[in-house]
């Protein structure tokens, strides 16, 4: 009898650490997280490599407003940079997603030229076919759930399957292998309905040296779970 494939693997991933880094290396937190968004373009191509289905990492959360507006401005540049990076996207044949609060609803505090950069991002590489590269920007899931709720209330019973209709982005799949960089074992607020029954993987590492290497490591453990 065939067996079905299995389902294409979805790797989230918080990236924590970037100020650690810079701090051990004497340098601005601002230098921190440049290095952090250079290593999330090595592991979206780690990823491609290894036929992962979805990657989903925490680039900017709802709670993120409050650091200094100096840093915030550098986050949000980075931000806009990152996706524009459509060239390297299509060469990876990844296709770039998001989620976070809408734009048009209130509450949601994503800057028109990052909104205008992440449109543009979607619909440069909506014809790619195989990595979906999910950018959590403006995310908290707390936020995300409430919403849910909200919306599931108007039709009907709210249900397990009337949340998910409701999630930011439906058509997620539930997480496989969850990593935390750092040394940080917490989840932050981020995908906690999409997590139930994820496989974790935490490392001292911090995110700018989260390397092919420690990519490899994080998908050995996974497995080896997996295969238990």
């Amino acid at each position: 009898m065939k067996t079905s494939p299995a389902p294409p693997l979805h790797m989230a991933c918080i990236m924590d650490g970037n100020g650690r880094w810079a701090r051990r290396k004497g340098l601005p937190r601002t230098d921190g997280h440049t290095a952090g968004e250079e290593a999330l373009a090595e592991v979206v191509r780690q990823a491609a490599r290894r036929s992962i289905g979805w990657l989903t990492v925490f680039g900017f959360s709802t709670e993120n407003w409050v650091r200094p507006r100096t840093e915030v401005r550098h986050i949000l540049s980075l931000h806009r940079k990152l996706f524009s990076r459509t060239d390297e996207m299509n060469s990876n044949n990844a296709r770039t997603k998001w989620i976070g609060r809408p734009f048009s609803e209130s509450g949601a505090r994503t800057p028109v030229y990052v909104q205008k950069a992440i449109k543009k991002a979607i619909a440069d590489t909506q014809g790619n076919t195989g990595l979906n590269v999910t950018v959590a920007f403006d995310y908290g899931s707390r936020a995300e759930l409430v919403r849910a709720a909200k919306r599931a209330m108007t039709n009907g019973p709210v249900t397990p399957q009337a949340i998910e209709a409701n999630l930011y982005d439906p058509q997620m799949p539930q997480v496989d292998l969850l990593v935390r960089t750092s040394g940080e074992t917490r989840i932050s607020n981020f995908l906690l309905w999409q997590i139930t029954g994820s496989h974790i993987y935490f490392t001292e590492r911090t995110w700018p040296d989260f390397d092919a290497n420690e990519f490899a490591k994080a998908l050995a453990s996974y497995e080896e779970h997996a295969n238990a």
